[in-house]
This record gives C-alpha cells, structure tokens and sequence, in this order.
C-alpha cells in the first residue's frame, strides 16, 4: 500500500473496478460479536441487516468448533469421514416431503446451480422461471435468473421472468395472478419448444421487497407447475433456519411442497457452506445426469461448523427469540410517522418499510437512499431491497434483541423527523 492510497483506491488496484460495497462512504469493519461491529476507528454499529452471522458475530461455539476441527483434519471430500454425515442426516430430520438426501456446496450460487440442472435431468427439459426481481447466485445459470444486470445477449431463451408480487401496486391476496404469469410462461415455454423443468422462489420473496403475502398463496402457482410436470426448487438461503420463528422452513410457513431446497450463508455462521436437498428420486436423476463433485463442499471443518450452529440455534433458543423479537420489533416500525411512508411489513426477523412519493405508490428511491447512509452514520448497518430500492431491508441476526429492537426504531423515527421530503 502506497501512502497517500486509500483503501477503496487500493481495492481497485488489486481486484478491479466495480467491486460492490455497501454506502456511500463504505465501511470499514474489523471486528464483531453477537449483534454488533466495530469499525478500523472503533465506531460501534448494531447489525441490522446481516443473516450471514446467524446465531451472532463469532459465536464461540462456533469458532471453537471451527478451530478444534481445523486442528484435527481438513481435507477435501474423496475420502469418507463421518462429521458431514451425520450433519446431513440432522438437517434433513427437520425436512418433511420426503427429501432425505444432500449435497453438499460452498456458496449457494453452486447450490443453486445444481438444483437448476436437478430439474433438467427430472424432466429431460430446460425451461425455468423465476421472478423478475430475484436473485439466485452469481454462476451463468443462475445469473441468468437475476435481475441486478441482464446478461451479455440478452437473457437466454430458456429462462422466462415472471412479475414479482407487489401486493401494494397489484393486490394478489389468493396467488391467482401470479399462477396465471406462471401458467402464460409454461406455455410459452412449450409453445417454443424449449419445454419446462420447473421454478426457482424464495418463499419470502426476500429480494422482491419482502411483499406481504399468505401462507397458501403459491398454492395455485404449484398446482400450474405440477400438472406441467415442472418441479419447485426452494431457495431457503433467506429464510432457512429458523429466521421465520413460526416456521424453521420458509416453505413450510408459505405451506408449498419443494422438490428440491437449496441453503447457504447462515448455516454455518459465515463459513463458506451451501447445500442442496432432495428427494431420493430427484437426487438418482441428477446423479445419473451429471458428474458432480464438490472439492471443499462438506469437508470436516465445514460440517463441524454447521453442526455447531444447528446446535446453538436449538440450545439458545433462537427460533423461539425470532419469533417473539420480530413481533415485539413490528409493532414498534408500526409506530414510525412518516408523509413518504406507505407500508410496513414482515415476516420473522425480516422488516420491510417501504417509502413512496405520491398516491400512485411512485417509489421514493432516493429518499430511501439518504435514509440508509443517515442510518449508517448512527450506527446502525441496514439497507434498501426491493425493484426500485425503496423499501429499508432490516435482517438481523437471530441473537437481535427487543432492546436491540428498541434502539433501531428511536434511531430511525428520529432519522426520519429531519430527513427531508422531496418537493
């Protein structure tokens, strides 16, 4: 490092230009317990946002597991050990529809991936839908599903984009609407001869801007899909593990039956892990199908993690917090007043508060972007989601707190008693 550089002048000497970083003036972080940060000058934040820390920043358990695992044996995954199995056959007892059996990945970009090509060698087809204001990963597949940059070309022929729901702009209380732009996408999947495999959701629609929706509203969605002979892929990177508080699964909480679930970023408390889970007879088509192996996915200080953080979720209680915290943290973001503030909304320790300018629910984008790097300089870590970003993302970790909730709410009413409203 030369000595008039600056770290963002040096990351972009070293890794290129555009690599992403949150805020304005990004931040500089260099330490974390629980629920909190430090900066490089000792500033504290409150975690807001990160589901990444699942059961809190550098949760001893966890590290110690990580660190006496490391000590013993870590080497890729030809050869048999039994720590990642007896992890698999914990994770898949808290699984119903008879998926039983695993992969497992490093990033849930890789698990996504497979569970695209799962749906291919189910059907023998490649068409697949998603919303169009999704994200599943970063791989070709999966990027192709995502709307942060279309694809060089143009998005491929075998993908079809469906509107996401936006219970605000188009109410859907039942899911009719949104079955019937999965119904008009199968067929115009067949209709060009691509065929259909199947749909990749998340079941919260987490980064469609957390709409509110019901539990049973993807039933008439499936009932399309199944009787096109498509498959459901659950991508639970979000919403798994407990996050919900009523429900361990998102799709148990939206009541929909996945053939295949893909889970990643908490499972192992920020250890690079993913995994994906199926039913025996969708695992037998892939592995027919394709020659798959993982080098790292799964190795021994891998699974030690996992099975730590599985365990520290059952022993602190962290479900039962999430729930009781989340519905203590609404009804004080129920208590914001705002004139820009159209809905507040949320499902376990997810939050949406979404922003608008005028009756016709014109996103307020750019207020909302003040809001967050305000919200940062305060000390709180949050974000903005959603198709025009208008909508603050809070998702903090389970360990969150109803003092925790305390202190995000009297930041953020104060927060938005000084900031400015568009002309």
């Amino acid at each position: 490092m030369t000595t008039n550089e600056t770290l963002s002048d040096r990351r972009a000497r070293l890794m290129g230009p555009n690599v992403p970083t949150f805020y304005r003036k990004p931040v500089h972080i260099v330490r974390g317990n629980g629920v909190w940060l430090w900066d490089a000058d000792g500033k504290r934040y409150l975690d807001c946002y990160n589901n990444v820390p699942h059961v809190g920043h550098c949760h001893p358990a966890v590290v110690k597991a990580i660190a006496d695992q490391a000590a013993i044996l870590n080497t890729h995954t030809r050869y048999h050990h039994e720590l990642v199995l007896d992890y698999i056959e914990r994770l898949t007892a808290r699984l119903g529809h008879d998926i039983s059996q695993c992969i497992m990945t490093c990033t849930g970009s890789e698990a996504n991936d497979i569970a695209l090509r799962m749906a291919q060698a189910m059907t023998g087809k490649i068409g697949v839908i998603a919303t169009d204001n999704t994200y599943h990963g970063n791989t070709t597949a999966t990027s192709a599903l995502s709307s942060r940059r279309p694809p060089i070309g143009g998005y491929p022929a075998h993908v079809r984009r469906i509107p996401a729901p936006d219970h605000l702009r188009t109410p859907d209380p039942d899911g009719s609407i949104f079955a019937g732009h999965v119904a008009a996408a199968i067929a115009d999947l067949e209709a060009n001869g691509i065929g259909f495999s199947g749909m990749m959701l998340c079941p919260v629609f987490a980064n469609e801007g957390i709409p509110t929706v019901s539990p049973g509203f993807f039933a008439k969605a499936e009932a399309v899909i199944r009787a096109a002979g498509g498959i459901v892929m659950c991508d639970e990177v979000q919403p798994g593990f407990g996050r919900l508080g009523s429900h361990f699964w998102g799709h148990d909480w939206l009541e929909l039956t996945p053939d295949v679930v893909t889970c990643g970023k908490p499972m192992a408390n920020g250890h690079p892990v993913a995994a994906v889970l199926a039913r025996p007879d969708v695992m037998a088509a892939f592995r027919n199908a394709f020659g798959y192996f993982n080098t790292f996915g799964g190795n021994p200080v891998s699974a030690a993690a996992c099975l730590a953080t599985l365990q520290v979720i059952d022993d602190e209680g962290l479900q039962d917090n999430a729930a009781r915290v989340s519905a203590y943290v609404m009804e004080r973001l129920h208590d914001l007043r705002h004139p820009l503030l159209a809905d507040v909304r949320g499902v376990g320790m997810f939050f949406g508060v979404e922003f608008v300018l005028d009756a016709d629910n014109t996103p307020a984008t750019a207020f909302v972007e003040d809001l967050v790097e305000d919200m940062v300089a305060r000390g709180f870590i949050l974000n903005r989601i959603g198709r025009a970003g208008n909508t603050l993302k809070i998702r903090p970790p389970l360990t969150f707190s109803r003092e925790n909730g305390d202190l995000l709410a009297d930041a953020l009413q104060d927060a938005l008693a000084t900031a400015k409203v568009p002309a």
